[in-house]
């Protein structure tokens, strides 16, 4: 008889599989990040639809068979409609699962990784997202606060799997950056949210952040 094991996860990727079924990438609370199948769930009599959507927390239910794991059940917890209607926080939302599903280790439970993904998305789903402006221009370019969510999620998760970055002065790894973000770094690294969303970032501001942590991913991948 096959062992049914029950969880909360968080959906972060879907790839078609055949006609009808699809393949899971799934954060859960007690077994990290797993593949799991959905057999026959495109079907529209599929009791698991209503569980199983990108970026969903569901608590879910699977069975291991020899060479897959298959969802048995999916109840949905949060779907976060809020990042689904903003298509900056949906940008976003792929950005945070792409970075775990490149640096987080396969089926290996991580309390911490778990509460930093969950609290990210509910902030990312919750959070205003003020404008950036164009110096001398009033109309709205980007909007700022889910890219600080993604920041928030990248450095602290990078800190969590062992890769906490060396922050001397105006620098990074012996790297000279710029002092402000050095500073909006610091923040981060505290996981002071409050003082973070109240930090006015300018589109420079957002440009270097975007270098230097993209440098830094590709850094730990050479390691």
């Amino acid at each position: 008889m096959a062992v049914h094991y029950r969880t909360q996860g968080i959906f972060v990727k879907i790839s078609a599989r055949g006609e009808a079924d699809e393949l899971f990438t799934v954060y859960t609370k007690d077994f990290g990040r797993l593949k799991i199948l959905g057999k026959a769930i495109k079907k529209i009599t599929s009791k698991l639809k209503g569980g199983a959507g990108l970026f969903y927390l569901s608590e879910i239910e699977f069975i291991q068979g020899k060479s897959h794991k298959t969802l048995t059940d999916a109840i949905l917890i949060e779907s976060f409609q809020n990042i689904r209607k903003d298509l900056v926080k949906l940008r976003v939302a792929h950005k945070i699962a792409q970075v775990l599903d490149e640096l987080v280790p396969k089926e290996e439970k991580d309390e911490q990784v778990w509460q930093l993904l969950s609290e990210t998305f509910h902030r990312l789903d919750t959070t205003p997202t003020p404008p950036i402006l164009r110096r001398g221009v009033g109309a709205p370019t980007k909007s700022v606060g889910a890219y600080k969510a993604y920041y928030y999620y990248f450095w602290n998760l990078v800190s969590l799997l062992g890769y906490h970055p060396e922050i001397s002065n105006c620098s990074l790894q012996g790297r000279e950056i710029n002092c402000d973000i050095v500073k909006i770094l610091k923040i981060i690294l505290k996981k002071d949210w409050d003082l973070l969303l109240k930090i006015k970032i300018e589109p420079i501001h957002l440009r270097l952040f975007k270098n230097i942590s993209e440098w830094y991913r590709i850094s730990i991948h050479e390691e």
